[in-house]
């Protein structure tokens, strides 16, 4: 896989809340400089990115009911139609974790299912936190995301308990097969991390040092 190759697969991450507005157009110069698929940021700078990308084939993705996943699906799917509003092409939005551990599997697709509809047609990406499943519960929770409609699943938002790893992806990929996309994030910094969970079945790549991957470097901590 060469460079270009490999960043069509990245979402460009920032998502500190301590991230400043000079920090947020950094990112976008660099997307669009590399070819990276996308931006991801939180939801108060979309419609500030959705402008400085215009035209340069990034998209813009936002997450939702994060880092948690804990607020309701009226707030989610609120968040999201906002989102979308402002510019955002792509969502990713947090499972509810204590449905999903507390066996409440209706509630766990409804969530998703509230999101994917107020999306109408978004790309819709459902965010497991695996560092916090067991892996029948990631088998699980990618079962409820595709039952609803979702796009992709994604191992981890890069602030709970551990990050992505091969194992993981390679269960979500068995569990949801060719119809949806992966996402593998939290602690991908370099090439050969990133080609390695290509090869465990990831579609996106969630970075917070794509430059650093596309560049055959080491980005720092971070996401």
């Amino acid at each position: 896989m060469n460079a270009k190759e490999l960043a069509s697969l990245i979402d460009h991450t920032l998502l500190k809340p301590e991230a400043t507005a000079e920090q947020i157009d950094q990112l976008c110069k660099e997307a669009a400089t590399h070819g990276f698929a996308s931006v991801c940021i939180n939801p108060y700078w979309v419609s500030r990115a959705a402008e400085k990308l215009k035209g340069s084939g990034v998209k813009v993705c936002t997450v939702v009911g994060f880092p948690l996943g804990a607020t309701p699906a009226e707030v989610k799917a609120f968040e999201t139609r906002k989102a979308i509003e402002d510019g955002a092409g792509e969502v990713d939005m947090v499972i509810n974790i204590g449905a999903l551990k507390s066996g409440d599997l209706d509630q766990v697709r409804n969530d998703i299912a509230a999101v994917v509809e107020a999306a109408a047609g978004v790309t819709v990406k459902v965010i497991l936190e695996t560092g916090l499943l067991t892996e029948d519960e990631i088998r699980i929770a990618c079962a409820k995301a595709k039952a609803a409609g979702a796009d992709f699943v994604k191992t981890s938002t890069g602030f709970g308990a551990g990050g992505a790893t091969e194992d993981a992806v390679r269960v979500m990929r068995e569990a949801v097969g060719p119809d949806l996309g992966v996402k593998a994030s939290g602690g991908i910094r370099d090439r050969e991390t990133a080609e390695k969970m290509v090869e465990a079945g990831a579609s996106r790549l969630g970075a917070s040092s794509g430059v650093a991957i596309v560049s055959g470097g080491r980005g720092s901590e971070g996401y």
